[in-house]
């Protein structure tokens, strides 16, 4: 079906509604978990080869929901209560069926964002999607040119993404960009907001590379923890100057926690207390896989993570009754371990994000990509970094492990005494009992 079939096939809406407020994740206290944003990775397909991809993306799953199982999705969100559905990939717009899902999130009343690389999005594309309801969109651009060309693993890979942002922008769609702090883009930051700024982004997300996927495969790539004090020494002034350009920087939940600039850096996010509030995710925030799989976060994978599907089981089931979708909401200071268990923020922060804690050291509750816990390493002469174990499988979000070696910073002393304290990955048990979709009682379901 090309194209101008589909726009042909979209549901004639006079006054479509006014959609909910942009999902703000953090729960207040006391309030019952219920997802606010579903990340849904709508298609496997891909028009680049990221040598950073969590998903491994390129080819579509071969059990990918059909546009009426999409659509059916659509409207089991907006029971929930979700306010965004955020369209990921792969590539989204790689599916022509994206222009009816678009429009279906925006009838049911829900923003309607995507996450693109922009590689083949064309201006036919982009005036389809924002007519079909896109209000929002992140592209993906990665430092500078011959950064991110490399990163991106594609020929004018860089050039084109700025294309996009400028399609989008054209077509009445609000641009907002992402970016992957790495080896590599790291020293290009100060040079890529002033690009940005200069193109009318207004806000500005930035996350670590995490090992997991096609990164766990290209460890050149990876930070390591002691790096983040030179990071965060760049990340004060790059707001400083964000805020003159008239543009937020919108920290992921991999970028953190409760160093010297917490405050600076989380105001945008968190209005009320100005903090990192624990990992949202199967609290407030949701994963979709392109083949009906639910996960509690975009960025999990595999069977550990999986907690069903909704061709056999309703969403509202799966969210309220699968270990999967639950655990991490019900986590504590109990289930954290090594430095993280003894930090004074362990009850808040809870180590972080899932999503960096266990493709780094095979389960959550233990985060060396800390800012907190790097200054307090440099405080006491020393300094943290991570060792590869062993490699990570082939699959979506395939994991390495990694062990953390702490050691002094002073390059003599570190040659002399070697490591100062070792901690070794730990590879989670608790949910792998369970399996891919544990067993449910159907005549449970909602």
């Amino acid at each position: 079906m090309g194209l101008q079939d589909v726009r042909r096939r979209l549901p004639i809406v006079d006054a479509l509604p006014t959609p909910k407020t942009r999902a703000i994740l953090p729960l207040a206290p006391g309030e019952t978990p219920k997802p606010r944003l579903a990340v849904w990775e709508f298609t496997l397909a891909c028009d680049q080869a990221c040598l950073h991809c969590g998903p491994r993306a390129g080819h579509p799953r071969g059990d990918e929901l059909s546009t009426e199982e999409a659509l059916q999705l659509v409207r089991d969100l907006a029971r929930m209560g979700v306010g965004e559905v955020s369209l990921i990939g792969g590539e989204a717009y790689l599916r022509n069926d994206f222009l009816l899902v678009l429009r279906e999130i925006r009838t049911q009343g829900m923003l309607a964002s995507m996450v693109t690389g922009g590689y083949n999005l064309t201006r036919a594309r982009a005036e389809a999607a924002v007519e079909a309801g896109l209000l929002l969109a992140g592209i993906s651009i990665d430092g500078l040119e011959h950064s991110h060309n490399r990163v991106r693993n594609t020929p004018d890979s860089w050039r084109r993404a700025f294309a996009a942002l400028r399609l989008l922008r054209d077509a009445g769609c609000q641009v907002n960009a992402n970016t992957q702090i790495n080896a590599y883009t790291r020293h290009e930051l100060f040079e890529l907001l002033e690009l940005l700024g200069a193109e009318g982004v207004r806000s500005w997300q930035l996350q670590i590379t995490v090992p997991h996927g096609n990164a766990a495969d290209h460890r050149e790539l990876l930070l390591q923890p002691y790096m983040l004090l030179e990071l965060y020494d760049v990340l004060g002034p790059l707001i400083t100057r964000a805020a003159a350009l008239g543009m937020s920087i919108w920290p992921a939940n991999s970028l953190g926690y409760f160093g010297p600039l917490e405050k600076r850096l989380r105001a945008p996010v968190m209005k009320k207390t100005g903090h990192y509030s624990g990992c949202q995710a199967g609290s407030s925030s949701i994963g979709i896989e392109s083949n009906g799989a639910i996960k509690p976060c975009p960025s999990l994978g595999g069977d550990v993570n999986i907690g069903g599907n909704i061709r056999d089981y309703s969403l509202e089931h799966l969210w309220h009754n699968t270990a999967q979708l639950s655990g991490l909401r019900q986590r504590t200071r109990a289930d954290l371990w090594g430095y993280c268990h003894d930090c004074y923020y362990a009850e808040v922060c809870l180590a972080g994000c899932t999503a960096v804690s266990e493709p780094v050291m095979g389960r959550p509750g233990n985060n060396p990509f800390c800012h907190h816990r790097a200054v307090e390493m440099d405080r006491a002469g020393l300094r943290e970094r991570i060792e590869f174990v062993r490699a990570a499988p082939e699959v979506a979000f395939g994991t390495a492990l990694f062990r953390v070696v702490r050691e002094a910073k002073d390059p003599e002393r570190r040659a002399n005494e070697g490591p100062v304290a070792i901690e070794e990955p730990r590879i989670s048990r608790e949910l792998e009992r369970t399996g891919p979709g544990r067993p449910l009682d159907p005549s449970s379901d909602a």
